[in-house]
């Protein structure tokens, strides 16, 4: 399976100028691109392929006029033109029901807080014996390893951040991994604000709620960046003091997801999460407190490490009644209001927990899954993180009750 493995560069001075040249360089040479075949398209000419713009690429740089695009590997030029055709897949994929629905591709702007280059193994590039990575017309980075590599790279992403901050991204194949001895055969999680996620075991796991926190210091950091005049070096250092501080809660976050689904997916067998429409909680004037769980990240942590140690991961159907089904005898008693935390089931008489009797019920469609498949699994694919290129298209209004905002 491949996963991806982040690095963080430090570049020097002269380094930074390279990088800020590439990263300018592969941004005209993918708006050139995007122009042409948008200009056949107004003009009813048939799309202009891959090939045509890798040769009109080539001329170009012999030109006075675009000499400088001499002055940085090749390579990433070629790649910007790779990911332009990513992007129009993605979109035409779509539109044919392929994959969820992308907006066409869009011009790059020098504005844009975040920049990407990427380097293949004919570029030349590699990794020093002394612990330094080596890219072309660039030089030798420093980089933090904070872990090792599991096989030897062919590609490396280099990623500037709204922040700042530079990235190496390492896209490796790794092999079989050992699969762990569950503590317990599964386990089904009720994710909520209230409590980040309740598990079928009662176990309560509080919400960090990371953006509330932080919020006091960047509201000051924010209306330092309103009062400075635009176009203003004290505005670009503003707004990099802003960039930093959001990033310090989506680090924050990210480590709290990676922590609790580690331990997840060590202590159990089978793992079942209910299937929320996050995006259109995300519309709701809960919109906040949804962004700052982080729920799509968090499962989708869960299926790539279930997939890697062999573990069963399943969704659960986001209309599915498991807030109105007694867990202990399984009678459906209807909806009940938000404010209802607890109540005596009529048939049984047993007193349930809204959060607990919801992951209990979600803990049996894992049974289910376990006694289906078997205690020990065949890896499955893991699920593509992101995506280099693409766009997404406007939301569409989505009501509370549409987006499933009862069954939390």
């Amino acid at each position: 399976m491949q996963l991806r493995y982040g690095f963080r560069l430090y570049p020097s001075v002269g380094q930074r100028q390279s990088l800020a040249r590439a990263f300018g360089c592969a941004r005209v040479v993918f708006n050139d691109a995007l122009r042409v075949r948008e200009d056949a398209r107004a003009a009813g000419l048939p799309f202009v392929t891959s090939a045509e713009l890798s040769k009109r690429l080539t001329t170009s740089k012999k030109t006075p006029a675009r000499a400088w695009l001499g002055e940085v590997s090749s390579v990433i030029l070629q790649q910007s033109l790779r990911d332009l055709d990513t992007a129009y897949r993605n979109f035409f994929d779509g539109l044919k029901g392929k994959r969820p629905k992308t907006g066409p591709p869009r011009f790059k702007s020098k504005r844009d807080t975040r920049q990407a280059i990427r380097f293949t193994a004919n570029a030349g590039w590699k990794i020093t014996p002394g612990g330094r990575l080596r890219l072309p017309k660039v030089g030798d980075v420093s980089v933090k390893w904070s872990r090792t590599l599991p096989s030897t790279p062919t590609t490396v992403t280099v990623i500037k951040d709204s922040a700042g901050r530079y990235f190496a991204s390492f896209v490796v194949e790794t092999g079989p991994e050992e699969v762990l001895t569950p503590l317990t055969p599964e386990v089904g999680i009720d994710l909520g604000l209230g409590h980040f996620a309740v598990l079928s075991d009662g176990t309560k796991i509080d919400s960090p709620r990371f953006l509330r926190r932080a919020e006091k210091h960047l509201k000051r950091a924010q209306q330092s960046l309103s009062r400075k005049e635009k176009g203003s070096s004290n505005r670009d250092k503003a707004r990099l003091r802003v960039a930093r501080a959001h990033a310090r809660v989506t680090d924050a976050r990210r480590e709290f997801h990676h922590q609790l689904s580690t331990r997840m997916i060590r202590e159990n067998q089978a793992i079942a999460v209910e299937d929320l429409a996050v995006k259109g909680l995300a519309r709701t004037r809960l919109a906040k407190s949804v962004h700052d769980a982080g729920w799509s990240q968090f499962v989708t942590m869960l299926e790539y490490k279930a997939s890697r140690y062999g573990r069963i991961f399943v969704r659960i159907g986001r209309f599915e009644p498991t807030s109105q089904v007694c867990s202990a005898c399984g009678i459906k008693d209807g909806p009940k209001p938000l404010h209802i935390r607890e109540w005596t089931c009529g048939a049984c008489g047993t007193v349930l927990d809204r959060d607990i009797n919801a992951a209990v019920n979600v803990a049996k469609a894992a049974g289910l899954a376990v006694s289906a498949r078997g205690a020990q699994v065949r890896r499955g694919p893991v699920p593509a993180q992101r995506d280099e290129a693409g766009t997404h298209p406007k939301p569409r209004p989505t009501t509370a009750r549409q987006a499933g905002i009862a069954l939390l």
